[in-house]
């Protein structure tokens, strides 16, 4: 097995959510400096969200970013009483925009890629956890196999704007793909508002657009599982790249001595037991990289592994749960996207 700097083995080919923080980041607010920077934070998809412009001092393309954001939310939440996918979980509507049925098909394809171990059509299992509760509890076995009978993504077919559910108590849950998708959109939007240089935070789903203004590459840190947001295990250097990490430490709790984590097995409706404490993937496509860290980290080291090694552009770094880093095989600690 290959070996980084620090001894920690790495894996071979087996085949052809704040998890992770940029470094250069301000916090607060609001923030401006001498080099033309300027920073805002807000709060969308249940999650605390940063951007920041560089070589600028203009606060309006954020101000469009938040806007965006919050229209992201009517469409993709399922908490959200006014959103597309709360209505169409309802059976209130069938018909949704454009960028719901391309969010849902993207999350159907690897639902089906991973055999299910991934599956967005697992609603009714997520209503049942709370782990956002000052008190949360493991909810009552029995309800978790009720819900699981509704756990199945080929229940879900989208046909144009049109989706349909073969099991009527079926319901979708975009959380572990929205947010990847949402920062492509964001990044969209920046460029073509004029921002060359910026860097994209929903959460810890990071997105570097373009370089530092001296032509730099950004240096993004993965956190270090269970200590502060400010400690990483590992640093990499990115342009113009995505950097999206699913991690069992963001939303947590423990019952009986028992830790249970938001990653949920659809298979048997409580959290994974595989070995990882989180997988971060690197590439183009932030939505890409959201779906494939779900995904990797749900089939568990050797399959998520052997995939993402399958997966041409696209890179990881697995933490295991004796946080050992287990990389790709084409991982090289730098990654420039081709709009750099």
């Amino acid at each position: 097995m290959k070996r980084d700097q620090t001894g920690t083995p790495k894996l071979r080919r087996l085949g052809a959510a704040a998890a992770v923080l940029a470094l250069l980041l301000t916090g607060g607010c609001s923030a401006r400096t001498a080099d033309e920077k300027v920073s805002k934070s807000s709060f969308a998809f249940d999650t605390a969200i940063t951007i920041t412009l560089y070589g600028t001092e203009d606060e309006t393309p954020i101000n469009g970013c938040f806007d965006l954001c919050t229209y992201y939310d009517t469409l993709f939440s399922a908490q959200n009483e006014d959103s597309e996918i709360y209505k169409l979980n309802h059976r209130e509507i069938s018909e949704v925009s454009d960028e719901t049925a391309e969010l849902i098909r993207l999350g159907l394809q690897y639902s089906e890629l991973s055999g299910g171990a991934f599956d967005i059509a697992v609603g009714s299992l997520t209503e049942l956890w709370d782990f956002t509760s000052d008190n949360p509890t493991v909810p009552d076995a029995d309800k978790i196999a009720e819900a699981l009978k509704s756990v199945d993504y080929t229940s879900v077919t989208v046909d144009g704007n049109r989706v349909t559910f073969t099991n009527p108590d079926t319901k979708i849950d975009l959380g572990a793909v929205a947010k990847g998708y949402v920062a492509d959109k964001l990044k969209a939007y920046l460029l073509a508002n004029g921002v060359e240089s910026a860097i994209i935070n929903l959460g810890g789903n990071i997105l570097c657009v373009g370089t530092k203004p001296d032509g730099t590459n950004f240096t993004v840190g993965i956190q270090y599982p269970f200590k502060s947001q400010s400690e990483s295990i590992t640093t990499l250097q990115a342009a113009d790249m995505s950097v999206v990490t699913s991690g069992v430490y963001e939303r947590y709790f423990e019952a009986d001595g028992k830790f249970y984590h938001h990653i949920l097995d659809p298979k048997t409706g409580y959290p994974f037991d595989n070995g990882l404490l989180s997988v971060s993937i690197i590439g183009p496509d932030s939505a890409e990289c959201d779906c494939l860290s779900t995904t990797c980290f749900a089939l568990g080291p050797d399959a998520g592994l052997a995939l993402i090694n399958q997966t041409e552009g696209y890179e990881a770094v697995f933490v295991t749960d004796d946080y050992q880093l287990v990389y790709s095989d084409g991982y090289t600690g730098t990654f420039v996207g081709q709009g750099s």
